[in-house]
């Protein structure tokens, strides 16, 4: 039996030594460090942001807080310096068809500059248009058109009273009209003095009233069509007024736009239309600060000549680096909005609404992953718009085919644009996997490590990084202890001695909190104590349940035990993670054996709580008892192994070293010391390979033991490939100096029984032989004799069989 020894002290714990940082206080480092060995993510960024073709979007992948999204603006922001400014994007009303406004693109600042001249060009238009339309000028000339038209009825009606009075029939006007009557002289006859004519005569008049009443009809027919006439005249003149009163001001505009043919083209546009609607503009509102609420209507209104400036990039010195947080659909692509009028929904041009894909146009838009992906049609939008490389305004209910009005359809913006997601790996993959468009457009991942080397270089970055963050806070300066200490639980964070944790949001949020205590302590720079009770106080915080359950093992509400020993019971171990907090603590593995087919029962699998890589564990340590103690003999016990008192799912291969152990105890009959616990997973060989959690393990155990009082025999057995990832607390460490706590790595299971129970395992000798009184011999001498008696029971079975049969 070979003595495996506690691990030495230095292995438990690796410090970083102060000494190595050569500075006094972060206030002395110059150099702005925001992540730390990110080279194979930063140089996946730089490629996607330089390349320019289409596609080449990015996926910024990572687990939250690794300081991605810093990155990412840190370098868009110092590539968008570089880059020429965007132009200005602006919606104008379309003439002809007024639900498809015009989209002009202006160099940048002219926008603005185009809003305003179009601003000031309707103040001077309505007041134009009034001076115009009530001048001299255009009253005498309306009014000499009125005029003549009226001379022209005159006259024809004079000259038909002038020809039917020669034939003594007079024209006369009644309040009910024109109508025609016999004369005598100069005074027309009455009934009486007509009836008193000749009959030659009444019959004469007669005719000619009723041939000159027939031409008076066909000349009042004509009326209409003169009148009309004299209203094309009229309108004629109005359209001459209103070139007169806005020419002058278009032709100012225009001079000031040469070099935009579409600003140019909107202004002659814009000419036609003030000329073709006429008068009705001087039904216009004078005051352009309520149009909006004027034109809803459908009346016509001076806001249709107004500019809707979509896109302002007048004051922008670098190419647009867009960060969305709430990426809704409509906040995308952009939105047109309405407003209640008389119990109608109604809008106009002037209520369209930009999306982030409209801002950031000619530049970049980060996105969060996740957020796209929950939010209805956003994610369906978002590749619409890159696929067909153009921004199209729409509501989801025309997206969907929910509205059967007219939509506002405004002209869709071409779009130019990189577009950069930041998610989690899962969301990446998911999408890879099961979105045939994604890797079309999304070319490019920057993933993100969790965590990076740590070496003396490193070491040197990760302090940098650290004054990096306080800096940004505008916190104290660390002295050097002090960032030794958040070095130190930078790998702690990792589970790794030999790295360093990525995770800016955690060592960030360390600093503060490290800062707020040296402000409470009266402190104007932070030291070691400081961060170390900002972490006490971190787990103070998170460490209820963590507190609740050790009281329960104290309380013996849960058995614990941590002296003495016994047959088939172990100390195995369980990690809880609370996301911000993980803790564990020790949990009773028992195992029992009896006369079966060979059969390993794992009564959590049995019981649904155990998951499958639980299950895998007990398959695998099955396998290694046939593998190693039935070569020969059929395997012929059935076990049982149980996490006991446990109430809620199990899962991992952590304990199958404990489990194998207990059932090596149980069929060896040597009872296991329950001073130790034990974790590691094992595989078909005996090896035993590393598991994840090894320092809280650890350390529950530790705190279980020194509530009960420390004996100087308790301690945990680890996988030797588990001692690179010791970070323990100090108090652990200190335990185990003082010989009170012992820590054992392990390699195989042999090594692992034997510190257990204290009794070899036995190794076998060249015939294969192995030494009695060995676990190993204990444990095949116990399965030989089930395996003989098997066979025994099984004979005799065949016999009582076949005699039963005989007689029968």
């Amino acid at each position: 039996m070979t003595e495996i020894k506690p691990l030495d002290t230095q292995l438990l714990f690796r410090g970083c030594d102060a000494a190595l940082l050569e500075f006094q206080t972060t206030a002395e480092l110059s150099e702005s460090t925001e992540t730390v060995d990110q080279s194979r993510a930063i140089d996946a960024i730089r490629f996607g942001i330089d390349i320019k073709r289409p596609g080449y979007n990015l996926f910024v992948l990572g687990e939250p807080g690794s300081g991605r999204h810093s990155a990412v603006r840190r370098m868009l922001e110092t590539k968008a310096t570089r880059e020429p400014t965007p132009s200005d994007w602006c919606y104008v009303n379309n003439f002809s068809e007024a639900n498809m406004p015009t989209l002009l693109r202006l160099p940048q600042g002219r926008g603005a500059q185009l809003k305003k001249d179009m601003q000031q060009f309707v103040s001077e238009l309505a007041k134009a248009i009034t001076v115009a339309f009530e001048s001299d000028e255009y009253r005498t000339r309306i009014e000499a058109i009125q005029e003549e038209f009226k001379q022209k009825e005159d006259n024809a009606l004079r000259q038909l009273g002038h020809e039917s009075a020669e034939h003594g029939v007079a024209l006369l006007r009644t309040p009910h009209g024109f109508i025609f009557a016999p004369v005598k002289g100069e005074e027309t006859m009455g009934p009486e003095e007509f009836e008193k004519l000749p009959d030659e005569d009444k019959e004469r008049l007669g005719k000619a009233i009723e041939e000159y009443g027939e031409r008076l009809h066909k000349l009042t027919l004509q009326f209409p069509r003169w009148r009309h006439e004299m209203q094309g005249r009229i309108k004629e003149a109005s359209r001459d007024t209103l070139r007169l009163a806005a020419g002058h001001l278009i032709e100012e505009l225009k001079e000031r736009y040469t070099d935009l043919d579409n600003v140019l083209g909107f202004l002659d546009e814009a000419m036609r239309d003030i000329v073709e609607i006429g008068e009705a503009l001087r039904e216009a509102p004078k005051s352009d600060d309520d149009s909006n609420e004027l034109m809803i209507s459908g009346s016509i209104s001076l806001i249709r000549y107004q500019v809707n400036l979509l896109v302002d990039n007048s004051a922008a010195k670098a190419a647009p680096v867009v960060f969305e947080d709430n990426p809704i659909f409509p906040n995308l692509v952009g939105r047109v909005d309405h407003i209640a009028h008389m119990g109608m929904l109604v809008t106009n041009f002037t209520f369209i609404k930009s999306g982030a894909l409209h801002r950031a146009n000619g530049g970049y838009l980060v996105l969060d992953a996740l957020k796209v992906l929950t939010q209805p049609y956003a994610w369906e939008g978002l590749k619409r718009a890159l696929r067909s490389s153009q921004v199209r305004i729409e509501s989801l209910g025309q997206v969907f085919g929910l509205i059967s009005t007219l939509p506002m359809e405004p002209q869709p913006m071409p779009l130019e644009v990189k577009v950069i997601l930041v998610g989690e790996r899962l969301h990446y993959y998911l999408l890879k996997e099961y979105d045939p468009e994604f890797e079309d457009l999304f070319k490019v991942a920057a993933d993100f490590e969790d965590d990076i080397p740590r070496d003396a270089a490193n070491t040197k970055l990760y302090a940098s990084f650290v004054a990096t963050l306080a800096r940004a806070a505008d916190l104290r300066p660390f002295d050097r202890g002090a960032v030794a200490r958040v070095i130190e639980h930078g790998a702690r964070l990792t589970g790794d001695s030999e790295k360093f944790s990525a995770s800016t949001r955690r060592i960030s949020a360390l600093v503060q909190e490290a800062d707020h205590c040296a402000g409470m302590a009266g402190r104007q720079v932070v030291v070691r104590e400081h961060v170390e009770s900002a972490l006490q106080a971190q787990i103070r915080r998170a460490s209820r349940l963590r507190d609740a359950s050790q009281e329960q093992i104290l309380r013996e509400n849960l058995l614990i035990s941590v002296t003495g020993a016994h047959v088939g019971q172990i100390n195995g171990l369980a990690v809880i993670d609370l996301g911000d907090f993980m803790f564990a603590h020790p949990m009773r593995i028992t195992a029992t054996v009896r006369l079966g087919e060979g059969d390993v029962i794992d009564i959590e699998r049995e019981a649904e709580l155990g998951g499958s890589l639980h299950s895998k564990g007990v398959m695998i340590l099955s396998a290694f008892l046939a593998s190693r103690y039935s070569h020969n003999i059929p395997l012929s016990l059935s076990a049982s192994l149980v996490f006991e008192q446990s109430y809620g799912p199990v899962e991992g291969d952590s304990a199958s070293l404990g489990e194998l152990c207990a059932l090596l105890s149980a069929l060896s009959g040597l009872p296991i010391k329950q001073s130790l616990a034990i974790t590691g997973s094992v595989n078909q060989y005996g090896r035993v390979q590393p598991i994840g959690g090894v320092n809280e393990k650890i350390e529950g155990f530790f705190d279980i033991c020194k509530a009960r009082g420390l004996s100087g025999e308790q301690g945990v057995v680890i996988p030797e490939s588990n001692v690179k990832h010791l970070m323990l607390r100090e108090d652990v460490v200190a335990a185990c100096a003082e010989g009170q706590f012992r820590i054992y790595a392990v390699t195989e299971i042999d090594q692992a029984i034997e510190l257990l129970t204290g009794v070899p395992a036995g190794v076998p000798d060249e015939q294969g032989v192995v030494p009695e009184g060995s676990i190993n011999y204990l444990v095949a001498s116990q399965l030989a004799e089930m395996s003989a008696l098997r066979q025994a029971f099984g004979s005799a079975t065949k016999r009582r069989a076949a005699k039963k049969e005989k007689q029968g």
